[in-house]
């Protein structure tokens, strides 16, 4: 009868991992500018799919606010910069 020897392996396995403060883009209501605009800029400027920026303009809406991306400051800085030229509040929090 011959058996297979067991063979234990013993690795040290460095992880280089990348942590990154996870903020918020959030888009306020008002009262200038349209549903199909906000809905526009969503798609154009977070890559937002049609269906879900119009949920997130109908809780801008009647919420007033509405967290619209989740990610690092310079991701959402760029994304909140492009929002404001569309003439539309945004903060990154």
């Amino acid at each position: 009868m011959q058996t297979k020897p067991q063979i234990d392996y013993d690795e040290d396995v460095l992880v280089l991992e990348e942590t990154i403060d996870v903020r918020d883009l959030i888009v306020y209501n008002d009262d200038v500018n349209t549903f199909e605009h906000v809905i526009k800029t969503l798609i154009d400027v977070c890559g937002h799919e049609p269906e879900q920026a119009e949920q997130c303009t109908l809780l801008i809406h009647y919420r007033g606010q509405c967290t619209v991306k989740h990610g690092g400051f310079d991701e959402l800085a760029g994304m909140c910069t492009a929002i404001h030229d569309r003439g539309i509040s945004a903060d990154v929090l």
